[in-house]
């Protein structure tokens, strides 16, 4: 450690003990941490209210205002001091004086720091410089922050302690508190959006006693009073369709899911995901109502569908791009053709040239994806439907009628990476059974991100799933898309880090 950081920690330390100190004297005061101030006032409502007010409006309303927050500046000019104070919705200035609270008040108010919370009742009125703001006729000091704030020109910046501390990161940060009213308004518009369409919100188990709906790797715990092994959710997707089978004919689930893989800017092991469900529809049906639902999202979050993330401008008022899975690796590997697509040794020959890994046991349509997955889809920054899925690396989703081979399923692409993941569903109870064997070969050989046989969804398949199309969209990634984040922690308010050593 510096000098310099020696002189800066014990800094910082000294200004706790002092903040503490001033916490005795308050508690011996007997008035600590009261609970009884009653806001009424947001500082953003007040600022909509009162704007355009000319100053001559103001002193002759004189509206009366009582708000409450954190003081974030302060500018002490002897028996005056402009303060601001931060809120939920925003900012406001707050001018205090010795002449309006007394002098007694005033001496106490000066011990105050800046952090510390307060509750203020006031008139607005415009200083001299034209600023909307309160003369204060009361304060009272809320609680007492015991820590500095950093620095206000500085604010946080190392990213690692804006995620470890989101707290202080939102107290300092306009930009992350943007963030996160962006991810609840998106939230909102896509839930608005489907129940709009007649879709039924409902909510399914997270501990599953079978770890299924996707390929993935399970959280493990355990449940004590039953002594028996559960996994938490990968996804909701076999209870959603029970539902369907039991008459919910639409359906949809915000969920949370673990997922037990690494850790990178687009990956965190617990996300939120919307899965929806839809009787006598397919996958292209699905299609459609995407583009319509991300439109929709667009123009009540951002209020127009041309937007910029990570400097490439996106309009979602444009066609989606449509391409199957061969068709977009024709696109980007022009060495390859219609014929050597499908050729296993060609496909080896090339992942080992790009040193990517697989199975010698591998077959044409796995290297494929392998292709696909590794090399074209981080190409894919416009909006993008990718179809035709080999059906055995898609175990839910119903065969093409004019090719077995191939599953009705789309992933749409933006900005590189998967959004959403949508299929016709299989509902042959009797293929579903087959394809649970081969997920269970699968395991058998080694693969953990394999389905297991789920008994009991093949007995609800048995009653009589209808015709349904069904999605899931990842609300972290299309939020990272819409405030231009560019990883998946700025749009989670506690991602996982590691421990500190």
């Amino acid at each position: 450690m510096t000098e310099e950081s020696v002189q800066n920690t014990l800094s910082e330390n000294e200004q706790i003990a002092e903040r503490k100190h001033k916490l005795q004297e308050w508690r011996a005061e007997g008035q600590a941490y009261p609970n009884d101030f009653e806001r009424q006032d947001l500082a953003k409502a007040v600022c909509t209210a009162w704007q355009e007010a000319s100053e001559e409006t103001l002193e002759s309303k004189r509206p009366r205002v009582q708000l409450a927050g954190r003081i974030m500046t302060r500018r002490l000019m002897g028996k005056a001091t402009f303060i601001h104070i931060q809120d939920m919705s925003g900012k406001i200035q707050c001018y205090v004086t010795q002449n309006i609270i007394g002098e007694a008040a005033y001496q106490a108010f000066k011990k105050w720091d800046i952090g510390d919370i307060v509750g203020v009742t006031g008139e607005v009125f415009k200083t001299k410089t034209g600023e909307l703001s309160v003369r204060v006729n009361q304060i009272r000091l809320l609680t007492k922050s015991l820590r500095p704030l950093p620095d206000k020109f500085h604010g946080l910046q190392e990213i690692e302690t804006r995620y470890r501390q989101r707290y202080l990161d939102l107290i300092m940060s306009e930009s992350t508190r943007r963030v996160f009213d962006i991810r609840r308004r998106t939230i909102n518009a896509l839930r608005d959006f489907l129940c709009t369409k007649g879709f039924l919100e409902v909510e399914t188990p997270m501990m599953h006693v079978l770890a299924g709906g996707a390929a993935a790797k399970p959280f493990t715990t355990h449940h004590n009073a039953l002594d028996m092994p559960l996994y938490l959710r990968i996804a909701p997707e076999l209870y959603l369709k029970r539902l369907v089978v039991g008459g919910i004919e639409k359906v949809f689930e915000i969920n949370r899911n673990f997922r037990n893989e690494g850790i990178s800017v687009r990956h965190n092991p617990e996300f939120t995901m919307v899965e929806f469900y839809q009787a006598y529809a397919n996958y292209q049906d699905l299609m459609d109502l995407t583009e319509e639902l991300f439109q929709n999202i667009a123009k009540i979050v951002l209020g127009q569908m041309d937007f910029e993330y990570q400097g490439h401008r996106f309009d979602f008022s444009k066609p989606f791009h449509r391409f199957t899975m061969l068709e977009a690796i024709l696109k980007y590997h022009p060495d390859l053709n219609g014929d050597t697509i499908h050729d296993a040794a060609v496909l080896r020959k090339k992942l080992d040239a790009l040193k990517l890994p697989y199975k010698s046991s591998d077959s044409v349509s796995k290297l494929q994806l392998i292709v696909f997955e590794e090399t074209v889809e981080e190409k894919l920054w416009e909006p993008t439907f990718i179809t035709a899925y080999p059906a055995e690396v898609s175990p839910l989703a119903r065969r093409n009628a004019a090719d077995p081979s191939i599953v009705d399923r789309f992933e749409l692409f933006i900005a590189g990476r998967e959004i959403a993941n949508a299929f016709s569903e299989l509902n042959d109870p009797e293929d579903q059974a087959a394809r649970f064997q081969l997920q269970m070969q699968e395991k058998a050989s080694g693969d953990e991100e394999a389905m297991p046989y789920d008994e009991d969804y093949i007995t609800a398949l048995e009653y009589g799933l209808p015709p349904t199309a069904g999605e899931g969209i990842g609300i972290d990634r299309l939020v990272m898309l819409l405030t231009d984040s560019p990883s998946i922690r700025d749009v989670i308010l506690f991602p996982h880090m590691r421990p500190k050593s």
